[in-house]
């Protein structure tokens, strides 16, 4: 059981990262879904060491922002990004009946392009107000944001037949999928209360804040379209992780 964990955790990290995978283990691409929280956590471990270093050799807060969110772009191949830019563009579509088909449309909109901005954007001036504890915001927001991917996943209905997301709906089916990931994610924030006590709420803040973000997000996009797709579980991941590190350093502030 435990291979097949390991199998199934570098499947998700080759499918959700562009992280090299040797070639010669073997992946188990099947109900990988599980562990996107763990491997968002994972992501953003290597996105606080590289804050870290960069801090080390006295890169500015807000530059080094800037080269950390765009590192997590790399890191993930626009994966994400490129979900919440097609959902947007189909939510400015007045019609309903044609959003998914907007939202398949290769050609990325205004709106798309507004959307990407705004979670960049976001994300970079967020952590450039965020002195302190930035390495468990990092960490708190990825592991979130795919979080509520999975949520959406176990919870409302696929609306295509085919896509990267079937997979997914066809392996994820029952509200017990999401315990690893959300034990991990309470484990992350009771690690960061036990070596900062005198930060509690800060530490409360990501599992509430991060929960209730990653839940609310999902459930709008659904009540939008009456589902979702592999794009809308994208803009779950995106905007859980920009609007959870507006809230951390509005708390941290």
């Amino acid at each position: 059981m435990w291979q097949q964990q390991m199998s199934t955790l570098a499947a998700a990290v080759a499918f959700y990262t562009c992280f090299p995978v040797p070639t010669t283990w073997t992946l188990e691409f099947r109900g990988m879904a599980r562990l996107a929280p763990v491997v968002g956590i994972l992501l953003g471990g290597w996105l606080g060491l590289l804050d870290g270093l960069l801090a080390a050799l006295s890169v500015p807060i807000l530059t080094r922002s800037a080269l950390v969110v765009l590192a997590w772009l790399a890191a993930t191949g626009g994966l994400h990004l490129d979900g919440a830019m097609d959902t947007a563009d189909g939510l400015a579509t007045p019609d309903p009946q044609r959003r998914l088909q907007v939202m398949s449309d290769s050609v990325t909109g205004a709106f798309g392009a507004m959307a990407a901005v705004a979670i960049v954007v976001l994300k970079i001036v967020a952590l450039g107000d965020l002195a302190d504890h930035r390495w468990v915001a990092i960490m708190a927001a990825a592991g979130w944001g795919r979080w509520g991917q999975l949520v959406a996943i176990a919870r409302y209905r696929y609306l295509k037949p085919t896509g990267k997301g079937a997979m997914h709906k066809d392996t994820i089916n029952s509200p017990m999928a999401l315990l690893p990931g959300l034990v991990v994610l309470l484990a992350l924030a009771g690690i960061f209360g036990w070596l900062a006590p005198a930060n509690w709420l800060f530490a409360l803040a990501t599992v509430f804040g991060g929960s209730a973000i990653a839940i609310l997000t999902g459930a709008w996009l659904n009540q939008k379209l009456g589902g979702h797709t592999g794009d809308t579980y994208g803009a779950i991941v995106e905007w859980t992780e920009a609007l959870l590190l507006c809230l951390l350093t509005s708390l941290a502030a």
